[in-house]
């Protein structure tokens, strides 16, 4: 596992050890942030269940203004922190030890939004994903044109509809499956096949 461009690129990063994190492949890694493409440069950026921060990393590389980590695993909180400082980081992010929910609360008590939001919950718990989705819908806290990426295991079904947010792209890579949202109203929307 290593970035893929950018600042970093190149550097190698640890995953932590484990059944609950799956750390991203770099054929995901990459194809996720050609999707996403340059507006990630000067973007806020939120990386929920980070695992390895493997994504948030990804995007201070390519220049996004702030990056914050969520994650509520101690050992994967000290990845984290390794990896960014390996990678020569030393401003732009902020590393939170939390439960996600939680920690979407406390991002909307801070007025904070973000252009991206990175959700990579564990494929274990099967109910998590949908909770996640309606908290983050309900949120305040994606920017109006902002998009939120979900990862899957693959033909996990996902609501296409939320009150606020749709989905508007899904990519399957192997047993991963990439959601994408955001809002309602946005001229992207593709109720068909996708």
């Amino acid at each position: 596992m290593r970035v893929i461009s950018g600042k970093a690129k190149g550097k190698r990063l640890k995953a932590p050890s484990g059944i609950n994190t799956r750390p991203l492949t770099d054929m995901i890694k990459e194809s996720l942030f050609n999707v996403l493409g340059s507006e990630i440069a000067g973007s806020n950026f939120l990386d929920l269940f980070a695992g390895s921060g493997a994504v948030g990393i990804e995007a201070l590389s390519r220049h996004a203004i702030q990056v914050f980590f969520v994650e509520k695993d101690i050992k994967a909180i000290r990845i984290i922190k390794e990896n960014i400082i390996n990678c020569g980081f030393d401003k732009g992010y902020e590393v939170h030890r939390n439960d996600v929910f939680k920690a979407i609360n406390s991002i909307m008590k801070r007025k904070l939004n973000f252009e991206y939001i990175y959700v990579d919950p564990p494929f274990t718990n099967d109910i998590i994903f949908e909770e996640v989705l309606k908290a983050l819908d309900k949120a305040e806290i994606l920017a109006p044109k902002g998009i939120i990426i979900i990862r899957t295991r693959r033909k996990k079904s996902l609501p296409i509809r939320l009150q606020n947010l749709a989905r508007y792209r899904v990519n399957d890579y192997g047993e991963s499956t990439l959601h994408y949202y955001c809002f309602n109203e946005e001229e992207k929307i593709d109720d068909g096949d996708i």
